[in-house]
């Protein structure tokens, strides 16, 4: 999604712009669906990709001993890399792009390679507090990056880098309580207690959703609920949670795309996880939020990602283990939340000071400055 916000940004500025989106096999059908919910013209390609397995929590003597299930597997993306190599410096022969345009990830490193062999400039995007491994070594070369969180947290050359945030769609903005109304009503949602949204992200995320599931008699009392499972467990909550599908207190989706941004708006408390991306969401819309960081990723960013806004007491914080022994926290959290009025406006405030509502035109700008028409 922060692609897809800086690609309007860039069909605004220059609406004549030839542009591609590549993605990995994991995520294509996820990213065509993104691109094409905002514009149909874009076209998206598959490429070949891997990724180095590491295990923080994991000594690496350990990880070396487990042939079948980390080692072997990071040969073969190893021999993947190289294809997507390979199969980028073919595409970019034929396309020749002005400007390669790479979020971070491990599908970005065979793109960027490619790019530097063909002398083509790469611009580079860095949502993490905890800068990842594909973007450490891209920033070798790169011609610019942005990042979003402040520039102490990367190790990023001073005279290329600009703290932008992180690039979000314009639907993501304040809301008036009028206008949350109104789309609590277009959602089916009762207007007669808060709404309590909880989503662990595009994947899921168990812990979260089972606690919900331990909580949800008595948040049902308190708040209406819709939770986003992710598709993982779908099926299994839909059943856990069928004696309530009569009555409209409650909602469950695998998945929410282009209608998310309207979801979150009309929350009046959000649990989610820590990711970069959802944390600045949350900021332009100034919501109540309690977060559970993944504490399992690799250099723990979300832990890293979260820990500012805890400093600044802008959201109320659950450690993951202790989710999973007591669920209980997570009713508690919300609680405090939704019968403290004080508590809720002061974390709305102090949340919306973390906010960077123009990072997708200033990431547009910077790429834009490598086109053919920048250079004129």
């Amino acid at each position: 999604m922060p692609i897809v916000a800086v690609l309007l940004e860039v069909r605004l500025t220059s609406p004549d712009a030839e542009i591609q989106v590549w993605s990995d096999a994991k995520f294509f059908d996820r990213t065509r669906e993104s691109v094409s919910s905002v514009n149909p013209d874009i076209i998206v390609k598959q490429i070949v990709s891997g990724k180095l397995r590491r295990y923080y929590d994991v000594p690496l003597w350990k990880q070396l001993l487990r042939f079948r299930t980390i080692v072997l597997p990071n040969m073969l993306d190893l021999f993947k890399v190289a294809i997507g190599i390979l199969q980028s410096i073919f595409r970019l022969i034929i396309w020749r792009p002005d400007v390669v345009f790479c979020k971070g990830g491990f599908v970005s490193l065979p793109v960027g390679i490619a790019s530097r062999v063909l002398r083509i400039p790469v611009v580079l995007h860095d949502s993490d507090a905890h800068p990842g491994l594909a973007n450490k070594i891209l920033a070798n070369w790169a011609s610019k990056i942005g990042t979003g969180a402040s520039i102490e947290h990367y190790p990023y050359p001073k005279d290329k880098t600009r703290y932008v945030g992180i690039p979000i769609s314009r639907e993501y903005r304040l809301y008036t309580d009028n206008e949350r109304k109104e789309i609590k009503v277009k959602l089916g949602i009762p207007t007669n207690k808060p709404l309590v949204v909880i989503t662990g992200g595009g994947l899921g995320a168990k812990p979260i959703n089972d606690a919900s599931v331990a909580i949800i008699e008595d948040l049902l009392k308190i708040a209406n609920v819709i939770l986003i499972s992710g598709n993982y467990q779908y099926s299994e909550l839909k059943n856990k949670l069928a004696r309530y599908s009569h009555t409209k207190k409650i909602k469950l989706y695998a998945f929410l795309g282009e209608t998310m941004p309207a979801t979150l708006s009309a929350a009046d408390v959000v649990v989610s996880r820590a990711g970069a991306t959802t944390l600045l969401e949350l900021s332009t819309l100034g919501k109540p939020t309690v977060l559970v960081p993944n504490p399992n990723l690799p250099g723990g960013h979300q832990t890293k990602n979260a820990q500012s806004f805890i400093d600044s007491s802008a959201v109320v914080s659950i450690d993951e283990y202790e989710l999973e022994e007591d669920a209980t926290l997570l009713f508690e959290a919300i609680q405090s939340i939704i019968t403290d009025a004080n508590l809720s406006k002061s974390l709305s405030k102090k949340i919306q000071h973390f906010a960077k509502p123009d990072a997708a035109k200033q990431m547009a700008s910077m790429i834009m400055a490598f086109s053919k028409k920048g250079k004129k």
